[in-house]
């Protein structure tokens, strides 16, 4: 067709797709295509700001390389993450509830002793958390793995900092044989996200600010079981109701209690004073031994990318 207007223009590009071979990736595109060209009619869009959103685009890319996806910072903060997180991980409400893996996994995180320290020579506020891995019919899950990451007490991860020697402030531990787990730390900060690049302007330009509230980064997983990516929250934090890339869930929320008892402290290897936490996780059987390869998979292809 060659006398294509602006009223039957979304019909021939949709028409092009009727070769597609792939039913699902045909399915996607006709709909980016329709949602696309809406778009454009509804905010009629310039041709200023076509190019303008072409060359911010095209700085984002230039932002990206093996240690930054500023594209997926970019979804972050648009919320797109949080939302393919949510429709890809529905859960019954006794399970946990999932949040995005974030920029900062790490494979390979050194092994503790359930109750050993994942910051040691770390300054910071001591802090001891406990908890269990269970079922969601209530059946403690033994041998349970956490893998467990945060940042600093200034707020910077350690694949962030020269000179760490890398897999700090991170580790991985296995519940014991009533499915419980304890391990000490420090307590974590509140901190920006990058800024320095095309999304920090973004960011700018909406009047939003660039924070994270206080949380821990936790991947729980066994045989037969759905894996959870989620983080606990601080509570109390001032960015709770604003986190940048929208993952604080009330259920994630947890009560960091300060200690100032010397006994207390001496008594799980901390000086006081210091903070105690603790949180029960609830994991959701995998429906079939074929969907759990597949959820390990796609958790794996996850945890691959780093996003900023």
């Amino acid at each position: 067709m060659r006398n294509i207007t602006e009223a039957n223009l979304t019909d021939v590009v949709l028409a092009r797709l009727q070769n597609t071979a792939d039913p699902r990736f045909r399915k996607v595109m006709e709909s980016l295509i329709q949602h696309l060209h809406a778009f454009l009619r509804e905010v009629e869009l310039t041709e200023a700001e076509w190019f303008e959103a072409i060359r911010f685009l095209t700085a984002t890319g230039q932002k990206c390389d093996d240690k930054r996806q500023e594209y997926i910072l970019l979804s972050d903060v648009l919320g797109v993450s949080m939302l393919v997180d949510a429709i890809n991980h529905r859960r019954p409400g006794a399970a946990t509830e999932n949040t995005v893996l974030g920029p900062f996994y790490v494979h390979g995180a050194p092994e503790i002793q359930n109750g050993g320290d994942m910051a040691a020579g770390w300054e910071g506020e001591p802090t001891y958390v406990t908890g269990s891995v269970r079922s969601t019919d209530g059946k403690p899950i033994a041998g349970a793995v956490l893998d467990l990451w945060q940042s600093n007490s200034e707020g910077w991860y350690d694949v962030q900092l020269a000179d760490t020697g890398g897999r700090q402030l991170r580790a991985r531990l296995r519940t014991d044989e009533e499915g419980l787990f304890r391990f000490r730390t420090i307590k974590p900060t509140a901190y920006p996200v990058p800024t320095d690049g095309p999304v920090g302007a973004i960011l700018d330009r909406m009047g939003r600010h660039a924070m994270r509230p206080a949380h821990l980064h936790f991947m729980v997983s066994a045989p037969g079981y759905e894996t959870v990516v989620t983080h606990l929250f601080v509570q109390g934090d001032p960015y709770l109701e604003s986190d940048v890339v929208f993952a604080v869930k009330d259920s994630l929320v947890v009560e960091f209690k300060r200690s100032d008892s010397e006994a207390e402290a001496a008594h799980v290897g901390v000086d006081a004073p210091f903070y105690t936490a603790a949180y029960d996780f609830v994991l959701k059987p995998a429906e079939s031994s074929e969907q759990q390869k597949a959820i390990s998979a796609a958790d794996a292809a996850h945890a691959s990318h780093t996003s900023f």
